[in-house]
């Protein structure tokens, strides 16, 4: 059956606390263009949840939101943040013999009877699990030592470290400090403490492998990073994955940090034991600051992964991070290099992953820019990368068109050996030839009909 709404959330996330009432929402949209959608939800622990509304209709490609309320809970859920007991399960339907128009405080009610009328109705159902998540049961989890809840719950409600008021930061801090691999992962979700170097100095970070310079890194404090990169902290030091204080400044999204230990000398190319660089980790991320940064500094964005050699262009593509794709491939410095003849800067590009296929608005490749420039090399080494020679800019001239526009014989004969099709026409119907023949450029006349150029 085909999908028939959207859901904001496929999971029932609520913030859990004791003693009173945990609300959450959920937006249904309707992908129905043609009737009133139609829906019912229900749960296997009715005791504990309300739902407002248990049911009703949503007019065609419109949007409805029902509320899940968790009753007042007097103990801790017996398994968090997962919650196995309870489910949930959205019924929908097309329902166009019901009136999307119904007044509210009956429409709940007649839709009960709809679904109940036809108990073999066709139905599109979504299954919905529970996750209680939220500070409370992250403090609790924390002091407990439970690493697999705290990684579930920030997993689900990163915000939830991230944006602790800093008192209660502090207190989760001093608590996770006698858990190192909880401590670790509190701060790759970002909690923000002002740690005194007492806490540092017994050994509360040890665990993880960090060095003062990668605490200093992952809460973006500058001047530290700064004082401590001149001082006597190797920028390139390494805690137990492998990471440097750049992987996390990288990561993090500290651009003013990162910027910091790429001036001091750290390694912008430097693996993790996963094989990740600070650019995969900032591409990942969609950061077009850190991704600019480090490229100016000369990162390479094709280095892959351990797992599935996926570099920092692959990831970037994965997660749809357009803006950053195009930042990764480098089409524009690629045209420039090749306008001017920059050899040795367009070899190094290329050889990093930059893209051919990048087009000013006239629809000119670098392949064209070298060809009219007669830049034989130039057009060689773009060939050699990968370079459509058939592709027509904005007006249907191929690279050999420009190439015989220029007046460059050497350049021709590039193209020409290297499968550039002769008769190609523009949207003018000009082939090379013809253009030649214009222009009187008889030492390429004579060599485009004794290559075999029709006449």
């Amino acid at each position: 059956m085909d999908r028939l709404i959207e859901l904001s959330d496929h999971e029932i996330r609520i913030d859990f606390a004791l003693g009173c009432k945990c609300r959450t929402n959920i937006r249904l949209k309707s992908l129905i263009s043609t009737a009133p959608l139609a829906f019912k939800l229900q749960t296997s622990s009715p005791h504990k949840f309300l739902v407002n509304p248990p049911s009703g209709l949503v007019p065609p490609l419109s949007s409805a939101t029902f509320q899940i309320v968790l009753q007042p809970q007097s103990h801790l859920p017996p398994t968090f943040p997962r919650s196995p007991s309870d489910r949930f399960l959205l019924k929908t339907a097309a329902a166009p013999d019901l009136g999307a128009d119904s007044p509210e405080s009956t429409k709940s009610e007649l839709v009960n009877r709809w679904f109940n009328s036809a108990a073999h109705r066709s139905t599109y159902d979504v299954k919905l699990k529970v996750y209680f998540v939220g500070p409370f049961l992250l403090t609790h989890a924390v002091g407990a030592g439970d690493f697999e809840a705290v990684r579930s719950i920030v997993k689900r409600q990163r915000s939830v470290v991230s944006e602790l008021p800093a008192r209660e930061a502090e207190s989760l801090y001093r608590v996770a400090a006698q858990f190192p691999d909880v401590m670790g992962l509190l701060l790759e979700a970002g909690l923000r403490v002002d740690v005194g170097r007492e806490l540092y100095d017994d050994g509360r970070m040890v665990a993880k492998g960090w060095t003062e310079l990668h605490v200093a890194a992952a809460f973006d404090r500058q001047e530290k990073v700064e004082r401590l990169s001149k001082e006597r902290e190797a920028v390139d030091c390494r805690d137990k994955e492998g990471r440097t204080p750049l992987h996390l400044a990288a990561s993090k999204g500290h651009l003013g940090s990162a910027k910091v230990l790429v001036d001091a000398g750290a390694s912008v190319d430097a693996r993790s034991k996963d094989g990740r660089t600070a650019l995969y980790r900032a591409a990942a991320n969609g950061d077009r600051g850190i991704v600019e940064m480090l490229l100016g500094a000369g990162a390479d964005p094709t280095i892959g992964d351990v797992d599935y050699c996926r570099s920092a262009i692959d990831v970037a593509r994965d997660k749809g991070q357009k803006d950053v794709v195009k930042i990764l491939e480098r089409g524009e410095a690629v045209l420039h290099s090749a306008r001017r003849g920059e050899l040795e800067v367009l070899e190094s590009l290329l050889e990093k992953g930059a893209t051919t296929d990048f087009c000013d608005q006239y629809g000119l490749t670098a392949l064209h820019v070298a060809a009219i420039k007669g830049n034989k090399d130039v057009v060689m080494m773009l060939v050699e990368f990968g370079a459509d020679v058939e592709r027509p800019d904005a007006e249907g001239h191929t690279a050999l068109h420009m190439a015989v526009e220029g007046g460059s014989v050497e350049t021709v004969e590039v193209l020409i050996n290297r499968g550039a099709n002769m008769n190609a026409k523009t949207k003018k119907a000009a082939t090379p030839l013809y253009i030649s023949k214009l222009m009187e450029y008889e030492d390429i006349t004579q060599l485009l009909i004794d290559k075999g150029a029709a006449l």
